[in-house]
Formats: C-alpha cells, sequence, structure tokens
C-alpha cells in the first residue's frame, strides 16, 4: 500500500463537482467560512457532559486512520442544535450506563442536523497537539484510529446533506491536521471488524466521501481506490446505539 503523502491545507477548488460510487455531490458549500480553518465544534462543556469515570489516556502519536461509523439510532428530522446536544448526552448515558465504559467511546459527533461535537473527554486537545486520545469505537484498533459517530442508520437511507458536507469537511480538517492522505486514511468501521456499521448506504458512499475529501484539500491528482469493499452479510444493530464491536475490557 503506498505511503501517505504529507498534505497541507489549501485553498477549496471552488465549483467543483465530486462523483465517484454513483453518488454526484454537487459544488462545494461553505468554502470562504471554512477553507482556513477547522469546523466548528461544540464542546463537552457545550453540550453539558457528564464527568467521566476517568481521564482519557493521550498517546504522543496522532491516528493513522479515521473509522466512519453510524450512531444506528433513529434518523430524526429534528435537525436543531438542542437536539445534537441532546443527542451527544444520550450516546454518553449509554455508553456509560449500559456498556460500563469510562466514558463517551467516539472521539467525535456529527448530527443529521450537521452540527459537530466533540466526544471523548480531551479529544479536542488532542487533535490540537497533533496527538490521539484512545477511544473505545472500533475493537482491536483505538490506539491508531480515531471515530466519528454520525447520528441516524443508514442501512437503507442515506445521511442528510447536512451530515454529509460536515462530515467531509471534518475529515479534510483531521487528514490535514494529521498530514493523512484520504484515499488510504478514511474507512468504515465494517473495514474492521464484523458489525453492518456504517450502514450500507453510508459505506457505499466512502468513495465518493474519500474523492470530496481530498477536493477539499486540493489533491488534485487521480487516485485508485485503495479499499475493496467489504460486503455482508453483517450483525445488524440490535439496540439503539449498537454499532458493533467497539471496546475490549481493557478499552473503557
Amino acid at each position: 500500500m503506498p505511503q501517505a503523502p504529507r498534505l497541507h491545507r489549501r485553498g477549496l477548488l471552488l465549483g467543483t463537482a465530486a462523483m465517484t460510487g454513483g453518488v454526484v455531490l454537487g459544488a462545494l458549500p461553505f468554502a470562504s467560512r471554512e477553507a482556513q480553518a477547522a469546523p466548528r465544534v461544540y464542546t463537552r462543556a457545550d453540550w453539558k457532559a457528564r464527568p467521566p469515570k476517568a481521564v482519557a489516556t493521550v498517546l504522543p502519536q496522532g491516528p493513522d486512520h479515521i473509522v466512519v461509523h453510524h450512531t444506528a439510532s433513529q434518523n430524526s428530522t429534528d435537525y436543531s442544535l438542542e437536539h445534537a446536544f441532546g443527542l451527544s448526552r444520550a450516546i454518553q448515558n449509554f455508553h456509560m450506563d449500559d456498556n460500563g465504559w469510562d466514558d463517551t467511546g467516539q472521539q467525535l459527533t456529527i448530527s443529521r442536523g450537521g452540527f459537530l461535537m466533540e466526544g471523548r473527554n480531551r479529544s479536542l486537545e488532542a487533535i490540537a497537539a497533533r496527538q490521539h486520545v484512545r477511544g473505545a469505537q472500533t475493537l482491536g484498533h483505538n490506539d491508531h484510529t480515531i471515530g466519528i459517530e454520525n447520528e441516524g442508520t443508514y442501512l437503507t437511507e442515506r445521511p442528510t446533506k447536512r451530515l454529509w458536507w460536515k462530515l467531509a469537511y471534518t475529515c479534510a480538517w483531521l487528514c490535514d491536521t494529521y498530514d493523512l492522505d484520504p484515499y488510504e486514511a478514511i474507512v468504515g468501521h465494517r473495514d474492521y471488524v464484523a458489525t453492518a456499521c456504517p450502514g450500507d448506504e453510508l459505506y457505499a458512499m466512502l468513495p465518493a466521501l474519500r474523492a470530496t475529501v481530498a477536493t477539499i484539500m486540493d489533491i488534485t491528482s487521480p487516485r485508485r481506490e485503495l479499499h475493496p469493499p467489504r460486503r455482508g452479510p453483517f450483525p445488524t444493530p440490535r439496540t439503539r446505539f449498537d454499532h458493533g464491536p467497539a471496546a475490549s475490557p481493557g478499552e473503557r
């Protein structure tokens, strides 16, 4: 597998359409607002997170892959910020109370309204330092992957445009921060473990996501698809917020 090049934020290619895997995405929105800075991330204080049972472990190196998840929850039509904050609290309660974890498992969460929120404690601190908070989101791979939970269940439906574009800009921000090649770095949960996550529809959109992120980062050379698709059948969610194997007993 080719070595990922060192990448740096550049201007957007305005008016460019990204098309791959049968998905046409159209012109990139929000160019002037998000080209020069990280997307707006609502902190744990913003959504009134509970204190964690333990302070998260920060590893000195950055992650080498970005794992796309779905939350395996309702495809809500409430796109408000208040709903997004409630989603983060509900995920944290499930992870701490039902799963017995120390905190929220994933590092970042995106609502169907397109709001991006910090997940596990110290996640934003670690990203700012180009380091990595060990999460509980992909079994056996939590030391080297950063996880993004996308609100909804995408077995048969696609995400909202607001979620999709926030996911693309978030991945571009992370790839730029950690010098990752989007064609190499962006994967689905099922690429590592036996799970339907992030759903057949969102998983099928990952080639388009990689190409869109490359366009945002002004990577213009054509690239081959590095990730052969993993097709099921896979175990489907048993309960709300069950997106598949996420953590071992030592990864809480």
